[in-house]
This record gives C-alpha cells, sequence and structure tokens, in this order.
C-alpha cells in the first residue's frame, strides 16, 4: 500500500467581511461570511482572490461544516473557480482567543480547521489544479482566513 504525500503549492489568504447570521433551529446555525478579495501565493500559483462568493457555515454541535466559493485569478490572468469543503471546530480557550484577534496557528492542539478544494479552470497552464486533490490547512490570520493548499500525490 502507498503512503500519500503532499507536496505544498500556494496560500490563499482570503480577506473576509462580518458573518451574517442566516438562522436554522436550535441544534444548529447556518451562516454566511463574503470574501472580499486577498492574495494567492506560492511555489506553483500566484494571483489574487476576486471578490465576491463567500463561505457557507452550518454549526452542529460545535463543529462547523464550511462550504466556500469563490474565484482566484491566476499572475497571467486565468481565472479560476474554487469550492473549499471543510470543517472547523476550536474549544471554547481557543474560540476566545480568536474572538480577541489573536493570531491562533494552525498545530493548535484544540483547533481544527481542515479544507478539501476542488478548482476548475480551462487555462491550459493551469489544468493541473482541475486534475488533481488537494487538501489545506486553514487558520485565521490578521483578518484574513488562511488556507495552505498541498497537491496529494
Amino acid at each position: 500500500m502507498i503512503e500519500p504525500r503532499l507536496e505544498y503549492v500556494f496560500e490563499i489568504r482570503a480577506q473576509i467581511a462580518a458573518d451574517l447570521h442566516i438562522g436554522r433551529g436550535p441544534e444548529e446555525k447556518l451562516a454566511f461570511t463574503p470574501v472580499t478579495g486577498g492574495t494567492v501565493a506560492g511555489p506553483r500559483l500566484n494571483g489574487e482572490v476576486l471578490s465576491g462568493g463567500g463561505d457557507w457555515a452550518v454549526e452542529r454541535f460545535g463543529t462547523a461544516q464550511l462550504e466556500a466559493h469563490y474565484l482566484l485569478r491566476a499572475d497571467d490572468g486565468a481565472v479560476i473557480d474554487i469550492l473549499n469543503r471543510g470543517y472547523f471546530r476550536a474549544s471554547p480557550a481557543v474560540w476566545e482567543r480568536m474572538e480577541r484577534g489573536e493570531n491562533v496557528p494552525e498545530d493548535e492542539p484544540e483547533l481544527y480547521f481542515r479544507t478539501a478544494p476542488v478548482f476548475q479552470t480551462d487555462a491550459p497552464q493551469h489544468r493541473w489544479l482541475a486534475e488533481n486533490q488537494f487538501v489545506g490547512l486553514a487558520r485565521d490570520e490578521d483578518g484574513a482566513v488562511c488556507v495552505r493548499v498541498f497537491l496529494l500525490t
């Protein structure tokens, strides 16, 4: 059996606006977080996060199921669609630190913020994004949601 390997390819730093509470019921809540811009930087892709789109989060029993959908523009002008699904969970103490604006690192044991981005583009130079599986390690940092993206090989 082969062991999976991860290759770091880039980091997305998405700027976001305040959450919009939508509702649901006593055991879950639905919220939307607009994406307002940002950057993409790394060894395999550089560019910007376009304003528009956002992240829908359904929280149940302390764990949020995330579905972020937005666009990236590579430095060469190609537009790339991203659908990034994942999970967020933090202990009350870590959540309090984050609410105060403290940057909590990805490896904090009481923080679980992981994603699985899927990309679409017809730009030949970026087809590798639409033809492979990726995983992301995420964190909030300086008012942005930062996702380090790794190619699963």
